[in-house]
């Protein structure tokens, strides 16, 4: 379905709902980490008015969004890039702004990369502390979003566990107890959540397996959550080629990694890589498919000409 059509759909089913009184249910995300689509409500009053504007700027819009598509790396994300740049569009048009769910590292990555090529749009992730790799991402025109938005709230699941500890299992079946779809949540026992579903999460949750439990909304700052361990390797090799240095930070043979990029296992900063000569710098990340991350630290060049590279691994 184009962009055209599914703005049309999407009008056609709110005046029908409107006309036949129907409520419509927001799903409830939750825990760890909350992913929620943003709702927002539209005057009706004149419905064609309404439709002609939309119509116009999805056809406006169209050319632009599959000419930013063109550039994502990972064509099995192109359709969920494209809800966000349609998203951002609209939000600069109507000079509001929009929030997307919890995106995964690779999603945000690419979306971030198509909306730089936006005119007058500005787009910033949040997800609620340091180094959160899961984010919503927040956009709107440059002269509206300047800030980050309260995108994030955080809550405390508290409960007798002495005898009976809970495992992973037992929060994530709780949670969807509570009607929550299973892609929009992680499992912890801190929550965080988009703000405008606090309240019936503190109100649907009251066990965790079969403990009582009870939830308090807390502060961003009071999050307890553990930064991720790491170790330090260093090597010295002739080029600065993904190849070359992600296998020795891998322990993997060079012939073996060059299958891995073969077969698109292998991302930079969540790109899938496609060449071997690709080129590292500082701050780049190397994901590799069964082995983890590996990020590069500090480079220098040796008396000899040679790169001697800090690497930082994730274990």
């Amino acid at each position: 379905m184009n962009v055209l059509s599914r703005v049309n759909s999407i009008v056609a089913t709110m005046l029908n709902g409107q006309k036949r009184g129907v409520s419509h249910t927001i799903p409830h995300p939750t825990l760890c980490f909350l992913h929620c689509p943003t709702f927002r409500s539209f005057s009706l009053s004149s419905p064609s008015s309404t439709i002609s504007e939309i119509c116009q700027v999805a056809q406006a819009t169209k050319n632009e969004v599959d000419l930013l598509l063109k550039g994502v790396s990972d064509r099995s994300l192109v359709e969920e890039i494209k809800h966000i740049v349609e998203m951002a569009t609209r939000s600069s048009l109507r000079r509001e702004v929009l929030h997307t769910d919890f995106l995964t590292p690779p999603v945000l990555n690419e979306a971030m990369v198509a909306l730089k090529k936006l005119a007058d749009v500005n787009a910033i992730p949040n997800g609620g502390y340091p180094e959160a790799e899961r984010c919503r991402l927040s956009v709107g025109h440059s002269d509206i979003l300047k800030t980050v938005p309260n995108t994030v709230a955080a809550l405390s699941i508290t409960g007798n566990f002495g005898y009976q500890p809970p495992t992973h299992g037992d929060f994530l079946g709780s949670i969807l107890g509570t009607g929550i779809a299973r892609e929009k949540l992680e499992s912890g026992a801190q929550v965080l959540i988009v703000p405008e579903l606090v309240d019936y999460v503190i109100s649907s949750l009251d066990k965790v397996g079969k403990v009582p439990v009870s939830c308090t909304l807390i502060p961003l700052e009071a999050l307890e959550y553990e930064p991720p361990r790491t170790k330090t390797l260093k090597t010295v090799e002739s080029s600065l080629r993904v190849d070359a240095i992600a296998s020795a930070g891998f322990k993997i043979s060079r012939s073996k990694f060059a299958d891995m990029i073969s077969k698109g296992d292998v991302r930079i900063n969540w790109s899938t890589v496609t060449k071997n000569g690709a080129t590292l710098k500082t701050g780049d990340i190397i994901s590799v498919s069964g082995s983890g991350r590996l990020k590069i630290g500090e480079i220098y060049t040796t008396k000899k000409g040679k790169y001697a590279v800090e690497l930082i691994r994730y274990i």
